[in-house]
């Protein structure tokens, strides 16, 4: 796709989209694709590059020139304004072009410090080298002026080398999803009659039936429907152990077959995939903004006219007050505070972190919807779960019908099933399945209707059926959860399921245990079932017996005691408190009502997930107060020290080309300090 159709942002101003390549109006950095996946060349880095290379080569030799007595001064003058030229005029030429932008806009940026900076040097000294008798005395230094070709070239020189590492190293902040891209298959084989072909990917609908051989990406979203095989999942969960797969099974795009080879049948294509999904949530992440940036963008909005200032000030006071030759004095340091100001450090502490650690994130099966989510998942003291799909398998299987006169156990399961195959909660499908494997009839259902967690009701044979939770009962067993029916509104039995423990959840409620959280389980299954998982789990506190009206008023009331609480859930009757909690956090095997309410979804379904996901929390959150400490640290301590601060007590001076060689690295290490996220260890 040509470049200038494709629509390009900021990463440190993400409101900023155009179409086509540039630069940001409002801090000057280098756009880029807002779609990573049409991210295919990086023209800003090699236009960088390559004036990196010319300034550099035409800037060795004025060095050479600056520091040795091979000519004439007049002739090594006028060497060096031939060389010096075309490294800042043609090199640094971007610098201008942008500091001049942010002029005429008035969203003055580092490219105004750089360029106001540069063109002093350089036009100061062509000017004094023209019309030498033009300049006061006070500017001259034994008699003769100072000229800085040198500096202003060298400056440019290490600046675009700055720029180059920059945009080298922001490349890399969107390794996770260009990683996620590749795992996306190219073609697909068709299974049409009794043959094999192979098709492009695009051309892949749903129903079609496909072929996946050992080695294969699995081509989209599906189901298996002949033969067995282990696949590797880590793409969607971390996990490297690989998942058996057999009849029956769902398999998603991008994941990688293994030993066997199977036949699927597609469900989801194109965009609609897990993969295209995750990929799209996780772009989308990394260009929002946490709330902790807008402390940096108002620090930054007044940094760059308080350097101007500072730059002033640093000359008229060495102009008036410094030794002789107290103008040359004044315009050295005018120029390295110019210089070695770095506001693009501050405005990339925030976004380059985040960048990573959604990144990292969806490496570890964890999409989170925004940077301001994931700065709340830090502070998050209480967390609720939902018990059913969150805590516990969610696989329901019948295990006993108790039938009231007149009805048989047939009867009342052929009732409830016909209602419930049209329901999506679990304790529904297993009723409906049960039915079906016994081969008992389900006749048609008129007149559905599915209240959120309470039960399903419709007309079946001209009869009223419906189906809610059963309350406290001594009959219930402790480790069932059972429903009730009635018929013509009298009670016609009772259906037990069962459902266990997953087995990751005792392993998960200890680590956020002694991560400091309080786990609260609320249910909308009988009190004796809630309670006996609960004790097994070691649960802090329990509610059962709970509608969703209740479960979000439940929440309310620990966010008035406990400050920050996230919803762990995956039903339709979770979806309310997922969207009212501070931190919503759902399960991908869930609803997709649940998933849309949520802020988390963990692409495994494991409660571990969400210990992960707090640590990850609490990296992202450390790293980038450790890039604002350095980013402020580093212009609180280098700015005076550019001005002139420590020359009474050392008689120091900073050479301005030393301040740019400072202020390049500043903000390549606030980029360097982010990448670290993408190796950390996150349990």
């Amino acid at each position: 796709m040509d470049a200038k159709n494709i629509q390009y942002t900021c990463p440190m101003h993400p409101e900023v989209i155009q179409q086509g390549p540039g630069s940001c109006p409002i801090c000057g950095m280098a756009l880029e694709p807002k779609d990573v996946a049409q991210q295919q060349d990086n023209a800003e880095y090699r236009d960088m590059s390559l004036r990196f290379r010319i300034g550099l080569l035409l800037t060795i030799p004025i060095l050479v020139l600056d520091m040795g007595n091979y000519l004439q001064p007049s002739q090594s003058q006028t060497l060096q304004v031939i060389l010096a030229t075309p490294v800042v005029l043609w090199a640094g030429w971007p610098f201008f072009e942008r500091g001049w932008k942010s002029i005429v806009s008035r969203q003055l940026n580092m490219f105004t410090l750089i360029s106001i900076g540069v063109g002093v040097a350089f036009f100061y000294s062509l000017f004094a080298r023209l019309f030498p008798q033009s300049i006061p005395e006070s500017f001259k230094y034994h008699g003769e002026v100072p000229l800085y070709f040198e500096s202003a070239a060298v400056i440019t020189v290490l600046v675009l080398m700055g720029q180059m590492l920059e945009l080298r190293a922001r490349a890399k902040t969107g390794a996770a999803i260009r990683s996620l891209l590749q795992k996306a298959a190219k073609s697909a084989f068709i299974v049409q009659n009794g043959e094999e072909i192979e098709i492009s990917i695009e051309d892949v609908k749903v129903g079609d039936v496909l072929r996946v051989r050992p080695g294969d990406n699995i081509p989209v979203d599906g189901t298996v429907t002949e033969g067995k095989s282990e696949v590797d999942e880590s793409m969607l969960t971390g996990e490297s152990i690989p998942v058996d797969k057999g009849p029956g099974d769902k398999v998603t795009g991008g994941t990688i077959n293994q030993s066997g080879s199977f036949l699927m049948k597609a469900e989801k294509v194109g965009n609609e995939t897990v993969l295209s999904r995750i990929i799209r949530m996780v772009s989308e992440a990394q260009r929002t903004k946490a709330p902790i940036q807008t402390f940096a963008d108002k620090v930054a909005g007044y940094f760059v006219p308080a350097v101007l200032l500072i730059a002033i000030a640093t000359f008229f006071i060495w102009a008036f007050f410094g030794p002789q030759p107290s103008f040359m004095y004044g315009v050295h340091n005018a120029v390295a505070v110019l210089i070695i100001a770095c506001p693009c450090a501050l405005g990339l502490a925030t976004p380059m972190s985040i960048m990573v650690g959604m990144g990292r994130g969806a490496e570890m099966g964890i999409l989170i919807k925004d940077a301001a989510a994931l700065e709340r998942l830090a502070k998050v003291k209480t967390l609720i779960m939902d018990k059913t799909g969150t805590l516990t398998e969610g696989k329901f299987k019948l295990a006993q019908v108790t039938a009231f006169a007149p009805w048989s156990e047939d009867e009342v399961l052929s009732l409830a099933a016909s209602v419930e195959q049209l329901s999506e909660h679990p304790i529904g499908k297993a009723i409906a399945r049960a039915a079906k494997e016994k081969n008992i009839p389900t006749p048609a259902v008129q007149n559905f209707k599915s209240i959120s967690g309470v039960g399903v009701e419709g007309m079946v044979n001209g009869r009223q059926v419906v189906i809610n939770m059963a309350g406290r009962s001594r009959i219930i067993p402790a480790d069932k959860t059972a429903v009730a029916l009635t018929v013509d509104g009298k009670a016609a039995g009772l259906l037990f399921v069962g459902d266990t423990i997953k087995k990751s959840s005792y392993e998960a409620v200890k680590e956020l245990h002694n991560k400091g959280l309080k786990l609260v389980m609320v249910t909308g299954d009988n009190e004796k079932t809630a309670n006996k998982v609960a004790s097994e789990l070691g649960i802090d506190q329990t509610y059962a017996e709970i509608t969703p009206e209740a479960k979000l008023n439940i929440l309310h009331e620990f966010q008035k005691q406990d400050g920050y609480v996230a919803m762990a859930g995956d039903g339709i009757n979770d979806a309310a408190a997922l969207a009212g909690a501070d931190v919503g956090i759902a399960m991908d095997h869930g609803t997709d009502v649940a998933i849309e309410s949520s802020d988390v979804t963990l692409l495994k379904g494991d409660l571990k997930g969400i210990g992960r996901a707090i640590s990850l929390s609490l990296a992202v959150t450390k790293n980038i107060k450790q890039n604002l400490f350095f980013a402020f640290i580093y212009n609180i301590i280098g700015v005076p020290i550019a001005a002139g601060i420590l020359f009474p007590f050392t008689g120091m001076l900073l050479n301005p080309m030393i301040a740019a060689f400072a202020m390049s690295l500043s903000s390549v290490s606030v980029i360097a300090n982010s990448l670290r996220l993408r190796i950390l260890k996150i349990k």
